[in-house]
This record gives C-alpha cells, sequence and structure tokens, in this order.
C-alpha cells in the first residue's frame, strides 16, 4: 500500500444483517406486541366470564347443601342439635346446643361460612309461584318453618332424630335461595323437610320461555 493512501472498508451484507438484528425491539414494535397481549387478554376474559360466574353460583349452592347434609348428619351421629342459621347476603352460622338436665346450656357457636360475594340468599322476579317442593311462593329468600304455615324463619334445627324443628319444637320444613343479581337463570334452591329431614337441590331452569324448578 503507497504511504499517504487511506483504505476504507465496506461490510458486507451477511455483516450488515447482523447489526440490525442485534438492535432488538423498537419502542413501536414494543408497544404494538404488548397491545396485541393486552387485547388477547380482553377476549379471553369475556370469553371466560359466563364459566366463572356460574362457578360462583356453584360453589355457594355447594357449600349451602354440604353445611346442611353434614350437620343434619352430625346431630344423629352425635345425639345432638345442630342450629344452622342463614343470613343475607351470604352468611351460615351453625351452632351446637347440647342436652342437659334440668335446663340445656346456651348453644354454642361451632363454624361461619360465607358465600362468593357476588351471590346472595335472594329471589328475583320471575321466580314461579310455584317454588320448589310447594314450599312458598317464590318472595322470601329464606322461608322456613313452612310445616307450620308460619314461613320466614331464617334457621333451620336438625334433631338426633334426623328431622328439622323450630325452637319450639315444630317441624321445620322449607327453602332457600341462591341468585346473582340480575342472572336469574343460573338460580339455585335448597329444600328440606321437617318431619324427615330430607334435603333436596334445585335449578332454575327456562323451558319455552317459562322458568321452572327442577331437581338436580
Amino acid at each position: 500500500m503507497k504511504s499517504g493512501t487511506r483504505s476504507t472498508r465496506t461490510s458486507s451484507p451477511k455483516q450488515f444483517m447482523t447489526s440490525k438484528l442485534s438492535r432488538g425491539f423498537t419502542l413501536l414494535e414494543m408497544m404494538i406486541s404488548v397491545a396485541i397481549i393486552l387485547i388477547m387478554a380482553g377476549v379471553a376474559v369475556l370469553a371466560f366470564m359466563p364459566v366463572l360466574e356460574l362457578n360462583h353460583v356453584n360453589s355457594a349452592y355447594d357449600t349451602t347443601l354440604s353445611v346442611i347434609r353434614n350437620y343434619r348428619n352430625l346431630s344423629i351421629t352425635q345425639s345432638k342439635r345442630y342450629i344452622i342459621t342463614f343470613t343475607t347476603p351470604g352468611t351460615i352460622t351453625v351452632q351446637r346446643w347440647d342436652y342437659a338436665a334440668p335446663v340445656s346450656p346456651a348453644p354454642v357457636a361451632v363454624q361461619t361460612f360465607t358465600l362468593p360475594t357476588d351471590i346472595t340468599y335472594a329471589v328475583q322476579a320471575g321466580f314461579p309461584a310455584t317454588a320448589p317442593d310447594s314450599f312458598g311462593t317464590g318472595v322470601v329468600a329464606i322461608d322456613f318453618d313452612q310445616s307450620m304455615g308460619l314461613g320466614s324463619q331464617n334457621y333451620i334445627m336438625f334433631m338426633p332424630d334426623g328431622s328439622s324443628q323450630d325452637l319450639l319444637g315444630n317441624y321445620n320444613s322449607g327453602v332457600i335461595y341462591m341468585t346473582r343479581a340480575g342472572d336469574i337463570y343460573n338460580s339455585k334452591a335448597i329444600t328440606v323437610w321437617g318431619t324427615t329431614g330430607r334435603v333436596r337441590g334445585w335449578r332454575l331452569v327456562n323451558q319455552s320461555g317459562v322458568y321452572s324448578w327442577i331437581q338436580q
């Protein structure tokens, strides 16, 4: 090479592509990627929302049903009285009432259960006038003590023989409803027969535009 001359180097196409790729994502490319991810996540949430809502109804129903059946069984096996009290919007309180002579002690708190926050013990306009097991007319959310024609009691008390009674010794039959505001279709109900303590679950169905309760 002659003295005083300046050499120049040119990059090959392969070196140019490697240099371009090594730059990574630009801010605009990253923003577009994030936007696409958010849109896809939003679509997925909307698609699964009905499933999540139904799961909450089923959870409330399963909790209420299992509490009623479990403490009825304990009343029989332990020869004790269990009082199950339901309060709105969605709380179950269980008390044990022991026997003693000449006067039984006060009931003792055992456990408290809470439903999902979007599910309540309530009724909705459109509920059939024919209530499950014909207990009431579908206008009272917690409607026990139907055996005496009283209704509107919010508790049941299981006895050692498996029956359900009120605090006066009357057989206590009734129904309780679980629903979400604005979503009548997924509503559930549970009935209790006082004389036998039989527990049955129900779901609301729409048949040709007419709502009715069917046992599940």
